[in-house]
């Protein structure tokens, strides 16, 4: 499969996007990157059962490059709640791993479009309902946060997102409040990220049709251009992130997310 320059250009865009709204959200931009990596490698002859695995592990592989970037911008903010991620980290972590080592090599590319599909529509509705927690309600335990952190890394790795749309909910339930929410789930991404990826190369190991310049289930050009250009926006989005009704832009982005679950719920079935 050539770069050639319209392949270039459209992974560019795609970065861009992407990480302006991994700072503004505090997501790994996974649910814009999966879809269109999707339809731009079956474009080029990729079968469509390995694009989908190889869009999800190209998407989480640039998280990790999004995910300094964006935190460096909040951490400057002194918005980062540190205690939270050292809590959640190790579960990610353990999560992930399983996730990326053993249930994604397992699973039909078509079930885990299905997955996405379900998986994004769920965080759309969830984002656009936006129900306000119990103002009692505290993060868990150090045992409760070990799990919570197992269950956002485990279903980061199945549909290669940063795990964004279910740590900020998760923390905000918890009364985190949401930019503290945000900028704590984009130092999350790193670990997330960094753990699948490494899942993602190894189960990759000896797949059949892989295109060339593939490290496992990683499309490397794909990774090289997205994450120059995401890393580029990531400050830009951080900055907007602290400056825009964030309930507004939400709302306009779960509109977005339907359209990305509809499509994908379509490769699924037609897999």
């Amino acid at each position: 499969m050539p770069l050639e320059p319209l392949l270039i250009a459209e992974l560019a865009l795609l970065g861009v996007g992407t990480g302006f709204l991994a700072g503004l959200l505090g997501i790994g931009g996974g649910m814009l990157m999966v879809p269109f990596i999707t339809l731009i490698l079956n474009g080029r002859g990729v079968a469509p059962d390995l694009s989908v695995k190889m869009a999800i592990a190209t998407s989480m592989a640039t998280i990790i490059f999004t995910s300094i970037s964006s935190v460096r911008a909040h951490h400057k903010r002194g918005a980062v709640r540190w205690d939270i991620v050292k809590r959640l980290a190790p579960g990610i972590v353990l999560g992930a791993v399983v996730a990326s080592m053993g249930v994604f090599a397992l699973l039909k590319g078509s079930w885990l479009a299905l997955f996405f599909a379900l998986f994004v529509g769920f965080s759309a509705t969830q984002m656009l309902l936006d129900k306000k927690p119990k103002p009692t309600r505290t993060m868990p335990g150090t045992a409760g946060q070990l799990g919570a952190g197992g269950a956002i890394g485990f279903l980061s790795g199945l549909v290669g997102a940063g795990g964004g749309f279910v740590s900020v909910p998760f923390m905000t339930w918890c009364n985190v409040p949401i930019h503290n929410a945000v900028a704590t789930s984009a130092a999350l991404g790193f670990p997330i990220a960094l753990a699948n990826a490494a899942g993602y190369v190894v189960s990759g190991q000896g797949v059949a049709n892989l295109p060339a310049n593939s490290v496992g289930y990683i499309y490397v050009p794909a990774l090289v251009v997205i994450a120059c250009a995401s890393v580029l926006m990531a400050p830009l989005g951080v900055r907007a992130a602290h400056a825009l009704p964030i309930a507004s832009l939400k709302r306009v982005f779960a509109g977005i997310l339907y359209l990305l679950a509809a499509y994908m719920l379509w490769k699924g079935l037609s897999g």
